[in-house]
């Protein structure tokens, strides 16, 4: 994993500060970037594929891209749909490589093996592979092996609907077993799809049952799981940016979209009352979808919380790789 320059770092931790002398997450560290709507898959619990709305070129994603590294975004994660759909794909992964951030890139590409996934992974900082029961992939678990060559920060991203719960434990073993990590989510009940969301207790219970059968798997943060079920509300430390490089604020969930950050400088528009409104109404909501980007991100921006959630990679920090 690259270094980026101190006075990225010295910006992150200068946001970290003013979000906590202020009381409220003002500036985000993790972003969301949908690069494509399209997809190969119809997920029940999923509405990406069935959004039409026009995707940005080459030009104006890298605007974004601009944006977003001269901001106190610290990780952006490629997503999708499939984000390998994009023909120019190679070229945005390495013009990413040069920005001040890092990278996680989400696919859920059945034939990965028939991608330069070797030469992308240069530019790649976090690889995560969609696999469960709804996008069909499960035999995606067997070849764990072969895709930690492309990068060995691999990751497995699976989501659990209410009847996939039984079928999590083999899940975990087999990313234990391959030396790989595993981020488990459950199903958002979004627009237009039917409500699969696994319930919060049952859930918490699952996972930290995995977490203790198989030290150092499942990254979901402890904090996260209790989240869900003691009334913590989510938190916009995190954004989501859509395809046409528009933001959705304060959250996905509400599908509502302000600032287009191809025109719009990111910290400018969170520092204005338009922005510091919506963030008052992410705090009083009462949805409490157990959207996984908006209620783990605060595992990450406490103390307490990130010696928690880099439980899983303390054996990595502190060895020679």
């Amino acid at each position: 994993m690259r270094y980026l320059p101190v006075s990225k770092y010295t910006r992150v931790a200068r946001s970290l500060l003013d979000n906590k002398m202020s009381g409220e997450d003002i500036y985000p560290f993790y972003a969301s970037l949908k690069l494509t709507n399209r997809c190969r898959f119809r997920c029940k619990f999923c509405n990406v594929w069935m959004e039409k709305t026009p995707e940005l070129n080459t030009d104006g994603m890298k605007r974004v891209l601009d944006n977003l590294s001269d901001s106190s975004v610290l990780l952006v994660s490629f997503e999708g749909g499939e984000p390998l759909l994009r023909k120019d794909i190679r070229e945005i992964l390495e013009y990413t490589s040069h920005k001040n951030f890092y990278l996680l890139f989400c696919t859920s590409e059945r034939k990965l093996e028939n991608y330069p996934m070797e030469n992308y992974g240069k530019y790649i900082d976090f690889l995560h592979i969609s696999i469960d029961e709804g996008h069909e992939n499960l035999f995606m678990f067997d070849n764990l092996e072969l895709y930690r060559k492309w990068n060995s920060n691999l990751c497995v991203q699976t989501v659990v609907t209410l009847d996939d719960i039984p079928e999590l434990e083999w899940k975990v073993k087999r990313c234990y077993e391959a030396g790989v990590k595993i981020v488990v989510m459950p199903a958002v009940h979004l627009n237009k799809t039917g409500n699969y969301f696994p319930g919060t207790e049952r859930f918490m219970i699952a996972c930290l049952e995995a977490k203790a059968k198989y030290p150092n798997t499942v990254i979901s943060p402890d904090t996260y799981l209790k989240n869900l079920n003691n009334g913590v509300g989510c938190s916009s430390s995190s954004i989501i940016i859509d395809v046409d490089g528009k933001l959705f604020y304060p959250c996905r969930k509400l599908d509502n979209k302000t600032a287009d950050l191809t025109r719009t400088d990111l910290h400018t528009y969170l520092k204005s009352d338009e922005a510091k409104d919506y963030r008052r109404q992410m705090a009083a909501c009462t949805h409490h979808c157990g959207w996984y980007q908006y209620f783990a991100t605060p595992s990450f921006t406490t103390f307490s919380g990130i010696f928690d959630a880099l439980k899983p990679y303390r054996k990595y920090i502190f060895s020679r790789g």
